[in-house]
């Protein structure tokens, strides 16, 4: 291999982490685009319609930390392409369940949401997993944000196209188009998708650069692979008070998030008299924003490495100060002009973009041992929320009989986020585990070291 000009491969693997990030979460979203008319046509009422925007939640929250072992175990590219066409064939069967009487209609939905969840469960950690092994350390910052800017991305290009096609053909149809978009990503993720040292397309110098600047090339080499999930690794994670913070902070970004993801339009239509159609197209507004703001906090935390920051300081400062800025969506209780709540929620959502850097800092502290199982766990926490944030949504919208509360209540999940960064993370810095010894004394706490 030609070694004098390094070559480009890792932004090719970075625009197809990008691409099956945003069919990922458009798969998740179907649901919210197609709420408001599933429930007329179902007769359901609000809090069953959250239970059924959580059941996603309950597998991917389950499926975590075993998705994770499987992708230490069989590596990223079989194991994420398996996912893709698996999330894809259960979002297109999704679009049958009009066949079935009423009751049952609604057990198939929330069984194919649980199905979905529960084969979605390695993307991210996978995500994670790839970035690790082929981004230098300066540059998994906006690596980690451009994947992750994917979910803001999705509602761009696919809630104006999913809302006509709710509006034009009916709620099903949406769910076997989209579904159909993944299943043929499946078989190009397969053509594409190496590690950095199997790569065809890779020469020596980039390969020396990625090596030697924090990349974790090897990480799917071929050779002994773990036979199941280390559980005393996850204990000495679950016992580090940093691991624990960036945990909590996940789960109250999360809860943003699913707010977006799953009552966001139905609130358009609901709350603010928006058709389908409208809501469609007016919630692309603030995922731009979101977009926008999720790019923007990784440039400016790695701008901030180079610069000669701290990495605490590079990472926490777009975190803190993005989701301060995320808490404003409690300002739409206090307008009531189309454009200015519009407004409010754009701010949020570009707050939310900013501060979203979560997997940035999963990748920053990972055990090299367990990437993939350490990447579970961070979203095993920050998943619950995508359990929790429906159903107390439409527990309190059916008490309330408004979604003002939710607001709050969505707006408070970013300032816990922005506390447990202030006060419970502390210094970010690799995690390095201690092996379990083969008998005798108590376990060694683990010692962190920086990155």
């Amino acid at each position: 291999m030609q070694a004098t000009k390094p070559t480009r491969v890792r932004y090719l693997i970075l625009l197809m982490l990008f691409l099956v990030t945003t069919i990922n979460y458009a798969d998740r979203a179907t649901i919210a685009i197609a709420g408001s008319s599933l429930q007329k046509d179902l007769g359901i009422d609000a809090i069953t319609l959250g239970y059924i925007f959580s059941a996603f939640g309950w597998a991917y929250v389950a499926g975590q930390i075993p998705g994770g072992w499987l992708l230490d175990r069989f590596g990223s590219k079989k194991v994420y392409a398996l996912s893709i066409f698996t999330w894809s064939l259960f979002t297109v069967l999704q679009g049958f369940v009009g066949e079935f009487g009423m009751s049952t209609a609604v057990v198939a939905l929330f069984m194919l949401r649980f199905l979905v969840g529960l084969a979605e469960a390695p993307s991210f950690p996978g995500n994670a997993r790839i970035v690790a092994a082929w981004f230098p350390t300066a540059e998994r910052g906006t690596a980690s944000a451009i994947f992750n800017s994917a979910q803001y991305f999705a509602t761009v290009l696919f809630a104006p196209l999913m809302g006509w096609i709710v509006y034009s053909y009916g709620w099903e149809h949406v769910f076997i188009v989209m579904g159909l978009f993944g299943i043929v990503f499946s078989g190009i993720w397969l053509k594409v998708i190496y590690s950095p040292r199997e790569h065809p397309g890779i020469n020596d110098a980039e390969f020396k650069y990625i090596a030697e600047n924090g990349g974790m090339v090897d990480m799917d080499q071929k050779g002994k692979k773990a036979d199941g999930p280390k559980w005393d690794y996850i204990r000495q994670l679950l016992t580090n008070r940093m691991m624990l913070g960036v945990y909590l902070g996940q789960y109250c970004i999360n809860g943003i998030t699913y707010f977006f993801l799953t009552w966001f339009p139905v609130y358009l239509v609901q709350e603010r008299g928006m058709t389908i159609l409208k809501a469609g197209f007016v919630a692309s507004l603030p995922a731009i924003c979101g977009f926008i703001g999720g790019v923007l906090g990784g440039v400016i935390s790695d701008y901030l490495l180079r610069k000669g920051h701290s990495l605490t300081f590079a990472r926490k400062a777009p975190i803190i100060v993005g989701l301060l800025v995320s808490s404003s969506i409690v300002a739409c209780n206090y307008v009531d002009v189309e454009w200015m709540v519009v407004g409010f929620m754009a701010l949020a959502f570009f707050g939310k973009g900013v501060g979203a850097l979560g997997w940035a800092v999963v990748s920053d502290t990972s055990p090299k041992q367990i990437a993939g199982l350490s990447g579970g766990l961070f979203n095993t926490f920050g998943n619950i929320a995508s359990i929790t944030t429906p159903i107390v949504i439409g527990y309190i919208i059916s008490s309330t009989g408004s979604f003002k509360w939710a607001l709050v209540f969505v707006g408070c999940n970013a300032l816990v986020a922005v506390f447990s960064y202030l006060v419970i993370v502390g210094p970010i810095k690799r995690v390095v585990l201690k092996e379990p010894p083969s008998s005798g004394p108590k376990i060694a706490e683990l010692t962190p070291v920086h990155s």
